[in-house]
């Protein structure tokens, strides 16, 4: 996937004491690139017309969707999880060992679609999975804060993807957004975009510390034009995880992006994800805002490890306790 979406690398100098000064001038034109590419989209979003728009499609679609086959496509879905300060390697190779057994066990029931570690642990998934088809996804550029120099995100990033990593998940720089640094913020994740290359690259937006729906549009879109592959919710980390309201604004932003650009960027909600029904609304949301086209493993994922067994619970009839 190409990494420059729609615009050019940067090579200017950061945009806060610009947009400083245009606001002192009463200047409101974009100052750089990446105000520029916001300027194309309707950013404010009325919370109420959303909040509206989910109970109905809530009540709607969602029954529909409470389905075994549903269930199955969400399994196949999941990203499974260890992102634990007391992870080590014998622990993550257990973990993958189970998915190993998995395809065995259950040979009618697609396996998950990623196994997602911290960077150090990439070299013990690869050395560990048996199983074709499943990714090896590490969280990168010092997650879950974001917090350090460029160059020791991609260093990490780098080495992580040598070991073995066929997906990278970066956080956003929060901070530099927040302040309206956006051309900052963007050049880390387009940087790390590079240290990538053909490796897709999630960026967490971590939306519970954005304030309103519309900074959750403006990131997702922000994210997307500096080389964002999937956007993501959360780190799971903070004061939240995913919610119904920030999912349905980030596939509004997804759809919009791709009817301009014709680039296809994929969704991965997580954090929070405590139960099946809040899965099947995930899936209801995805499904009628950008369609059939996303409803691939592909394209859709799910950062949860408690699921695998309450789905497989829900699909064979009987309490399970696989993973």
């Amino acid at each position: 996937m190409a990494y420059t979406k729609d615009i050019e690398p940067n090579t200017g100098a950061g945009s806060l004491k610009a947009q400083v000064e245009a606001q002192r001038n009463g200047n409101t034109q974009p100052t750089n690139k990446y105000e520029a590419a916001l300027a194309k989209y309707n950013c404010n979003v009325d919370e109420a017309q959303v909040a509206e728009a989910l109970k109905r499609l809530i009540a709607e679609k969602v029954p529909a969707n409470d389905t075994v086959e549903v269930k199955k496509f969400l399994f196949g879905s999941v990203e499974l999880t260890s992102l634990s300060t007391a992870d080590y390697d014998l622990k993550i190779m257990e973990m993958v060992q189970k998915v190993n057994r998995f395809d065995s066990a259950y040979p009618d029931l697609p396996h998950v679609a990623t196994i997602c570690v911290y960077p150090n642990f990439a070299e013990a998934v690869k050395d560990t999975l048996e199983v074709e088809g499943v990714e090896i996804a590490v969280v990168s550029g010092s997650f879950p804060s974001s917090q350090t120099f460029i160059e020791v995100k991609v260093a990490e990033t780098a080495l992580a993807i040598k070991d073995g990593a066929t997906n990278v998940d970066i956080v956003m720089p929060v901070g530099k957004f927040l302040c309206g640094d956006y051309e900052g913020a963007c050049d880390e994740i387009s940087e790390l975009k590079q240290a990538c290359g053909d490796v897709p690259m999630k960026v967490i937006l971590e939306n519970c510390l954005l304030g309103s729906l519309s900074n959750v549009k403006r990131a997702s879109l922000l994210s997307m034009y500096a080389g964002a592959d999937y956007i993501k919710t959360s780190t799971g980390k903070d004061k939240g995880g995913a919610t119904p309201q920030d999912v349905y604004v980030m596939c509004q932003a997804i759809k919009e992006y791709y009817d301009k650009t014709g680039i296809q960027v994929g969704l991965k909600p997580a954090g929070g994800i405590n139960t099946v029904m809040d899965a099947v609304i995930y899936y209801t949301i995805v499904k009628e805002v950008l369609g059939e086209q996303w409803l691939t493993n592909q394209w859709f994922r799910l950062g949860t490890s408690r699921l695998t067994n309450l789905l497989l619970s829900e699909i064979t009839g009987e309490e399970v306790k696989f993973f």
